[in-house]
């Protein structure tokens, strides 16, 4: 029976470097019961039955509530009225069908191709202009110099934002994305944080798309305020705003981690470093296998809406479930020597971008902006050296990647 602190265990800090070790003796059980009552299911199979399982919800966000101002309309009537529209109105990575299928459906009618590959081109130059402005350093920071401006930038030109107000999202992203930390949910003060910040985005969202429906432009917050999709419709301001919301901080937020976590494994790896600089058509390898070997979305939390029996555990009604992502791409029984960082690998089956109806959507941004800056810098850097290994690591342990990758350098190609 496996440990049941081995998720806390996960989730402390002076683990964050290394959790794979906790990862092992996790999958020992497929599915485990923790202290606290959660399971954790940890083995390849097991985490892919759940994320098709229709007894499976995401919606794992408790009720809104807003912190008291002291302000007696504020906090009796103003404040419930807000506090139900939020919960009327998540994310779809929060809801479940059909809500989420509708929301999805008017995404990937705005996602379209001629879009992404836009982007695709766009990337490649934005790589390029970022170490264009480090030449003649001989010390650089892979998330602040290019990890973090790389898919911001990208995102905000897919929604049309004005490259004035790219460096407010910095900010409102790193805050929102705790909401994805399992213990984030029961500390009162990050919960207020958020609600503050959830409100100053909305408020800035909201007026944005009304700017977007008097002058619309060929970007996907104008498509998504002003056009209806096939068989899904036309969102609502509400729904709208929170579709914005998370695509402009998971845009972001998980790919910074990816092409961080990349560069990391590429230093370790010298000749693999070296291999995709001589050869830059090996890339999508790379960040496959890197979605695979250390993927930036460690796992996701989901409620048991009936009792599931599954690889000998029956998981109740009711009970919090955490889909280890992480830990199933290094599962033995799928992936020959699975701690091995190997690009050659064929036939993978990673839950890097998760999957069933809550795969990934921005998929294909997050491969070609990481394979871009990968690329880029197993080319141009010269005679790259870790300053710290292991680096600083950010707090959160879902979505989990170095604070700061700071390297040494003999200059920029």
């Amino acid at each position: 029976m496996a440990d049941p602190t081995l998720l806390d265990q996960v989730k402390d800090q002076k683990n964050r470097a290394d959790p794979y070790p906790l990862f092992a003796r996790l999958r020992e059980s497929p599915v485990s019961r923790q202290h606290d009552g959660t399971y954790v299911a940890a083995t390849h199979g097991a985490i892919a039955s759940l994320l098709g399982d229709p007894r499976i919800s995401s919606e794992t966000l408790p009720p809104a509530d807003r912190p008291l101002t002291g302000n007696p309309f504020t906090d009796w009537l103003v404040k419930p009225i807000r506090d139900r529209v939020t919960d009327a109105h998540r994310p779809f990575i929060f809801r479940d069908p059909p809500d989420h299928d509708r929301l999805r459906g008017c995404v990937m009618h705005q996602f379209s191709y001629e879009r992404v590959q836009r982007m695709r081109a766009r990337s490649d130059r934005l790589v390029a202009d970022l170490l264009d402005k480090t030449c003649g350093a001989r010390e650089i920071d892979i998330v602040d110099d290019l990890a973090y401006p790389l898919p911001v930038t990208v995102i905000c030109e897919l929604f049309g934002i004005p490259r004035e107000d790219e460096p407010r999202f910095h900010g409102w992203a790193t805050q929102l994305a705790t909401a994805l930390e399992p213990d984030s949910l029961e500390d009162d003060e990050i919960r207020a944080k958020n609600s503050r910040c959830f409100d100053e985005i909305s408020a800035y969202m909201a007026d944005l798309i009304k700017e977007k429906r008097r002058h619309p432009g060929d970007d996907m917050l104008s498509g998504l305020a002003n056009e209806e999709a096939p068989g899904a419709g036309r969102m609502n301001d509400y729904d709208l705003i929170a579709t914005s919301i998370l695509m402009l901080v998971a845009g972001h937020e998980t790919t910074v981690n990816l092409i961080t976590n990349g560069t990391l494994a590429l230093l370790r790896h010298p000749e693999a470093l070296a291999r995709l600089g001589a050869e830059p058509a090996w890339a999508p390898h790379v960040v496959e296998e890197m979605l695979r070997y250390d993927p930036p979305v460690q796992f996701r939390t989901r409620k048991a809406l009936a009792d599931i029996a599954i690889a000998g555990t029956t998981i109740p009604e009711g009970a919090n479930v955490v889909l280890l992502l992480a830990s199933g791409n290094r599962d033995e029984a799928v992936f020959a020597d699975p701690d091995r960082f190997d690009p050659d690998r064929t036939g993978t089956r990673h839950l890097g971008f998760g999957g069933s109806l809550h795969y990934c959507l921005g998929a294909p941004l997050a491969r070609f902006e990481t394979a871009a800056a990968l690329t880029a810098l197993a080319r141009r850097l010269k005679n790259p050296r870790l300053i710290e290994d292991p680096p600083p690591y950010r707090p959160g342990s879902a979505l989990r990647g170095p604070e700061h990758l700071r390297l040494a350098i003999d200059g920029i190609a």
